[in-house]
């Protein structure tokens, strides 16, 4: 009975799995300012077109390029105005949504595709592996942004139409990098022991490689939003991405780009919110790869009290 209560005892003292990632990340202050930022741009992004999309339209030509920090006028003003006298803080949060959804829409895609042609080319035959493999390097033949533009050119520049370009362009990061973990996986004891028992492909696929590989998946694609996000913001500034009267960050940037000498904020807060969100992606990046490495992970835990 002393054993069986000794036994237990680590498992009743065992913290929630949402408090100890909290505590976790409250170890890396960066990274916890970091969460933080990007649940705020979050919010942003799927209440600011709601409260504030009439705002971030409405003209008010006596307001053109109002200066910023101009406390006695209403506090959408505090960071200026544009050419048009709209506010920019409304704006900017108003453009959250689609700056991130585009982000968002081309990481999910490009990581569910190409994981999941990553898995068929590490476990399967040789030959589905192989034509997989030089579909990839035919994509990574073109530069992605290049590639991003000819299509664009082509096509309408909305917004599903740039979801799709940059998915694509980002499967083989996601598919190379699965099927290195898979040849790694698989020959491993706990799935040469699940093949021996008889456990079917989908089994050992979906029960057995996936839940080891995919935290790697989910640590490149943090890092991959950050850079989605600059493509979509770099095609927005060359003006084949969204269109007016959509907004987004880069287009922001590429509106206020006439007036650099003197209405330098037209382009400089945008551009802060997008130098602020692929900072805190890559910061919270760094957490997660510390944080899901089981031989690392020790760094973030909270040190236990001594009885």
């Amino acid at each position: 009975m002393a054993a069986t209560d000794t036994d237990a005892q680590p498992i009743a003292d065992a913290p929630h799995p949402a408090r100890r990632i909290l505590a976790m990340l409250w170890r890396d202050k960066f990274a916890f300012a970091a969460a933080l930022f990007l649940l705020l741009m979050v919010f942003c992004a799927l209440f600011g077109p709601m409260l504030l999309e009439d705002a971030a339209t409405r003209q008010n030509l006596r307001g053109r390029n109002a200066p910023p920090f101009d406390f006695s006028k209403p506090w959408l003003f505090w960071l200026g105005g544009d050419a048009l006298g709209r506010p920019l803080l409304a704006r900017i949060v108003v453009a959250a949504q689609n700056t991130l959804m585009v982000a968002a829409g081309a990481v999910a895609s490009s990581l569910l595709i190409g994981g999941a042609l990553g898995l068929i080319a590490g476990y399967t035959a040789r030959l589905a592996s192989q034509v997989i493999m030089r579909l990839a390097d035919v994509i990574m033949s073109f530069p992605s942004l290049l590639l991003a533009v000819i299509v664009l050119y082509m096509l309408e520049p909305a917004v599903g139409n740039l979801i799709i370009v940059l998915a694509i362009t980002r499967i083989p990061v996601y598919l190379r990098t699965s099927r290195a973990e898979v040849l790694e996986v698989r020959e491993r004891m706990f799935v040469q022991a699940a093949q021996v028992m008889g456990a079917s492909t989908r089994r050992i696929v979906f029960r057995h490689i996936l839940p080891v590989i995919f935290p790697t998946l989910i640590t490149i694609a943090t890092l991959d939003f950050a850079f989605v996000m600059l493509a979509e913001s770099s095609l927005s500034f060359l003006g084949i991405g969204i269109q007016p009267p959509e907004i987004t960050w880069g287009l922001m940037v590429a509106q206020g780009r006439p007036y650099l000498t003197t209405a330098w904020w037209l382009s400089f807060w945008p551009g802060l919110a997008i130098i602020l969100t692929t900072l805190s992606l890559n910061l919270l990046s760094n957490w997660m790869r510390t944080a899901l490495d089981p031989v690392q992970r020790w760094r973030l835990e909270l040190p236990r009290s001594r009885k």
